[in-house]
């Protein structure tokens, strides 16, 4: 019987890579909005994807398999994982297939009218400037010209009434078919699916985080108007008022064309290896480009017992523009955190692809910790003092860095009220009776929890917010909440063992001996426990706000200066090996690819940094 079990575990496995494969290139695709790309092709993977995973007669098979004897413990957690997965996608009636089917057109057709979307402003000479909701963010962030900011956030706020009309509908037929499969609503069996337990285990933690965050955010409020004036409240004026003239200041130490070689030596310095993996980089926004960064994975990492190791694939974007002020932070910061995504995926071990794919059953929290924990390092003066360098190789000054220390570190707090609001929005939304949720409900309620969490209308409106209008990261945001939980806890945990994160190698090791290797064979709050010794909570996140900035100034200049002695393990010139193939591309256009490179990544990084000087600076 054991190798009846193999068998239909190998033709499963076959058959759930190939099936994933092609909804995840359309995926790309449409998003990347390539050539020939089709949103019918991807609603058509998707569904039979969707149907696949949703097989009742598979989940019973598999529940017979497991009560066999003599079973391996491959093939047990195997089995285990296969029935976990069913579990989250089993539709067994035929109006919940049908419904289900519905709903991946509309959201498809959704996601098409918003890429055709015109955005823009109207700049200082009335002439209107087409613009994504990266670049109208980033313009509110940095340009002195204050009506100009206001265009902006108003052409933010028209997102809302123009994805409204479809995504009410949207909405009302997630809960219809959350409701006839038990659930109290969507975002009930959305979490329960990928985290294990409801709704009514989440949003305590969440509320309670609200709670411990509410004075610090008043204080944070009170002290920006009481500095830069109330007018600093508005949301076209608040990124520009934390920001100002410091983002412009400090561009030059993080150039847009040395980014990516600046990512790749950083992981590398921590011991991070892809295992093989294929990278695809699309990192340059254009008209037409899915307006949120994100990294999948068309082939998951996983080992088999044929092939033996597989190697994972990765599509991964940002929405650079290089040129810009702040594009090149921003570049960083998503190769950062996109890239720990890579990496985490790119190492799971385990005997089925279905451990190393992105989707429920994996827990959006455990995803998001490593990439998240990856990202906070650019924020550190340990890493600044090595890779934040002007493109003559000068260091950031430390005058630049004690300024964003006490310039922003006040007002973190308004990064934790920005991502609680999304999924107390989400939560509300799927409350609401369907009779009573209208576009004009949907864009109230919004209004509503911008003011009651973040203490004032946000500069990047809940509706501009992508992640609500698509079933994979719907009722996903909590992830990022929980993540950050683990992030600061985990952090606090490795400079008590270690004294010191950045450019240390065991850094990598533990992450993937510990967090990374299992991929969703285990539960997040276990992994966190394991890692750090206590459970998840939000003290650390919170000791890390109360700080007060004074002492945090004494400690990272001790760190800066150690930087900036010891310098970066890894100089730009050097070889660094990943033990990964990374393709850079524009859409259609392959840029650079590192394995036909006799200079591999580095050299690929060289012909990317031409790549950009000929075509965004006309170098």
């Amino acid at each position: 019987m054991s190798s009846e079990v193999q068998a239909f575990i190998e033709d499963f496995n076959a058959s759930y890579e190939a099936k994933h494969k092609a909804y995840e290139d359309n995926f790309w695709a449409t998003k990347m909005n390539l050539a020939g790309s089709s949103s019918d092709e991807l609603t058509r993977t998707k569904t039979e994807l969707d149907n696949f995973l949703g097989d009742a007669t598979m989940l019973a098979k598999v529940q017979t398999l497991l009560a066999e004897p003599n079973l391996s413990t491959d093939q047990t957690k195997t089995l285990k994982i296969f029935e976990r997965t069913f579990k989250c996608y089993i539709i067994t009636d035929a109006e919940g297939l049908a419904m289900r089917e519905q709903l991946n057109a509309l959201e498809a057709k959704l996601a098409e009218n918003r890429r055709g979307m015109k955005l823009g402003y109207t700049n200082a000479s009335g002439a209107f400037v087409e613009a994504s909701s990266v670049q109208l963010r980033s313009v509110m962030r940095t340009s002195d010209d204050e009506n100009m900011r206001k265009a902006c956030y108003e052409a933010m706020r028209s997102i809302g009434p123009f994805v409204a009309p479809e995504f009410v509908e949207i909405t009302k037929l997630r809960n219809k078919l959350a409701r006839s499969l038990g659930f109290e609503d969507y975002y009930d069996m959305k979490v329960t699916a990928a985290e294990g337990f409801g709704k009514h285990t989440l949003f305590p933690m969440l509320e309670k985080l609200v709670d411990r965050s509410k004075s610090i955010r008043d204080k944070a409020l009170a002290t920006l108007a009481a500095e830069k004036g109330e007018d600093a409240l508005k949301p076209w004026n608040m990124g520009f008022a934390l920001a100002g003239d410091l983002s412009a200041l400090q561009d030059p130490y993080f150039p847009f064309d040395h980014a990516v070689n600046s990512w790749a030596r950083s992981f590398a310095a921590l011991g991070i290896k892809y295992e093989g993996a294929t990278m695809r980089l699309d990192l340059c926004d254009r008209k037409g480009k899915y307006s949120n960064g994100f990294c999948h994975w068309p082939q998951p990492a996983w080992v088999s017992s044929k092939r033996g190791w597989v190697p994972s694939s990765a599509n991964f974007t940002s929405l650079a523009t290089p040129g810009q002020v702040g594009s090149g932070h921003t570049a960083l910061v998503t190769l950062m955190h996109e890239g720990g995504h890579a990496a985490h995926f790119a190492n799971v071990k385990q005997p089925s692809p279905l451990f190393s794919q992105e989707r429920a059953p994996t827990s959006i929290p455990y995803a998001e910790n490593q990439s998240m924990f990856l990202d906070s390092l650019v924020g550190d003066a340990a890493w600044i003092g090595r890779y934040a360098l002007s493109k003559d190789g000068q260091p950031m000054p430390w005058e630049l860095i004690e300024r964003e220390i006490r310039s922003l570190h006040p007002y973190k707090v308004f990064a934790l009220t920005s991502m609680l609001a999304v999924p107390i929005f989400e939560r509300r939304l799927y409350e609401m009776p369907e009779s009573e949720l209208t576009v004009e409900a949907m864009l109230k309620l919004a209004d509503e929890v911008e003011l009651e969490v973040q203490g004032a209308l946000s500069s990047r409106p809940l509706l501009s917010v992508p992640h609500p209008l698509t079933d994979e990261s719907a009722a996903y945001y909590h992830g990022y909440v929980l993540a950050d939980m683990a992030v600061y806890q985990t952090r606090k945990h490795f400079l008590s063992k270690y004294g010191y994160i950045v450019d240390n190698p065991q850094i990598g090791k533990d992450l993937k001996e510990i967090y990374w290797q299992s991929g969703n064979s285990r539960m997040f709050l276990d992994l966190v426990k394991e890692m750090t010794g206590s459970d998840l909570s939000g003290d650390a996140y919170i000791e890390m706000l109360e700080q007060n900035v004074d002492d945090l100034v004494k400690e990272e200049k001790v760190a800066y200066a150690d930087a900036l002695a010891k310098g970066p393990k890894f100089g730009p010139e050097d070889a660094i090996d990943l033990d990964m193939r990374v393709i850079l591309v524009h859409g259609d256009e392959v840029i650079s690819d590192s394995k036909e490179l006799k200079g591999g990544l580095t050299e690929a990084c060289s012909v990317f940094k031409q790549w950009i000087g000929t075509n965004f600076h006309g170098k």
